[in-house]
């Protein structure tokens, strides 16, 4: 398993900064290697299950962003290791501030690629949004016990028949995917039309969106949504180790 150290030969980790989150222990960790971003961010799980989650972030917010931050602790909390990392685009948005497009497909996939290929198994993969749908189209290639999307972008908002889910059809590894009811992405009516491959589960987010925030009339809260997409996600993760 992805174990960070100075010993490491490929990875030539410096010293990681350790703070705490609630019962998670969480490390930045910086990445001296001209091709990867500048860092990952490692919550380590409070019980272990034996089994980190390579964690994508979407399209528009960082890895620290706090549906990432509370996703990954509530996680961890649950017994999944958590290695949240960044796309080069949004590495390169943090370094100076620019605003920048997402990197084509191959670049997205490339990263990821080689960021997985530091590690031992077992290992599972996946994302919010566009960080989910990368890890959907690798897991397989990469050997990973499954993949996790939390808020899959099925087709773009408003236009339904710009369907995402060609690979979804005929996967090599489990999936799960993790979506509010009212995500303009892919709604319940919508997903209901689509025939997709039988090792792949979905659990429905009674009230949310893309990010998981419902209605105040659900009576539910953002991060009871959150809690209960990890309490779902980390039964997967055991059940597929």
């Amino acid at each position: 398993m992805f174990c960070p150290n100075q010993r490491s030969r490929r990875w030539r980790i410096c010293e990681a900064q350790r703070i705490k989150f609630a019962a998670v222990t969480r490390c930045r960790i910086p990445l001296l290697r001209e091709n990867m971003s500048n860092a990952v961010l490692l919550d380590e799980a409070v019980t272990p299950l034996g089994a980190t989650l390579v964690l994508g972030h979407g399209a528009g917010a960082p890895m620290d962003s706090p549906f990432m931050a509370l996703l990954a602790a509530q996680l961890a909390l649950r017994g999944v290791r958590v290695l949240r990392f960044e796309f080069p685009y949004m590495a390169a948005r943090r370094r100076d501030g620019g605003k920048r497009p997402p990197n084509p497909m191959p670049v997205l996939q490339a990263h990821l690629r080689e960021l997985c290929g530091e590690l031992d198994q077992p290992f599972f993969v996946g994302g919010k949004s566009m960080g989910g749908r990368v890890a959907s189209m690798l897991a397989g290639e990469l050997g990973a016990r499954g993949f996790l999307c939390f808020g899959y972008p099925f087709h773009p908002p408003g236009k339904p028949e710009k369907t995402r889910i060609a690979h979804l059809q005929q996967l090599e590894c489990p999936g799960l995917i993790l979506q509010g009811t009212r995500d303009p992405f892919g709604k319940p009516e919508e997903l209901a039309a689509y025939t997709l491959d039988s090792h792949l589960q979905l659990h429905w987010l009674d009230s949310g969106e893309h990010d998981f925030k419902p209605l105040k009339a659900s009576g539910r809260t953002q991060q009871e949504l959150i809690a209960e997409a990890a309490e779902v996600a980390a039964g997967f993760c055991r059940q597929h180790l």
